[in-house]
């Protein structure tokens, strides 16, 4: 899975840069959605920009102690494990970006309302990230109502 959405990824990435870079749109839902590429040096919303191996390192240490913690059979949830891999794959993808370019190639852009250029790798950390505190808040209350019936 990591793999197969790190590939995804990239794919779009090069497809953005090949046929988007010079300025082109291209309306992809009308009114909702277009594709405009964009450099960003930064993280979210540009966000820190010009910090570029504080993000390599950060995300290296970061991907590499969850993958730890994934494949050394701590993760007991099937739903908490692939949570994690789409943070990291999302993550790594973004990772590709800054270690080749020094920037990470952005392309999705909402046209109904005033939000930032992103890409497929941001929507992975994103959906992971929300998957996981979901995973988190159940969790919380499963154990709590063990402990309320004990």
């Amino acid at each position: 899975m990591i793999i197969l959405i790190i590939a995804f990824d990239q794919i779009t990435k090069y497809l953005a840069k090949a046929y988007l870079a010079g300025g082109k749109v291209v309306d992809f839902i009308p009114r909702a959605v277009q594709f405009r590429y964009a450099e960003n040096t930064g993280m979210a919303f540009s966000l820190f920009s010009g910090a570029r191996w504080i993000f390599i390192v950060l995300t290296v240490v970061v991907c590499a102690g969850v993958m730890w913690y994934m494949f050394s059979n701590r993760c007991r949830s099937l739903w908490m494990y692939w949570s994690l891999g789409v943070v990291v794959s999302g993550g790594l993808g973004n990772l590709v970006d800054r270690a080749r370019f020094g920037y990470v190639v952005d392309f999705i852009e909402p046209t109904f309302m005033n939000f930032a250029v992103f890409n497929i790798a941001d929507s992975a950390v994103t959906l992971g990230a929300v998957s996981l505190v979901l995973y988190l808040v159940f969790d919380l209350f499963k154990k709590d109502g063990e402990k309320a019936d004990e």
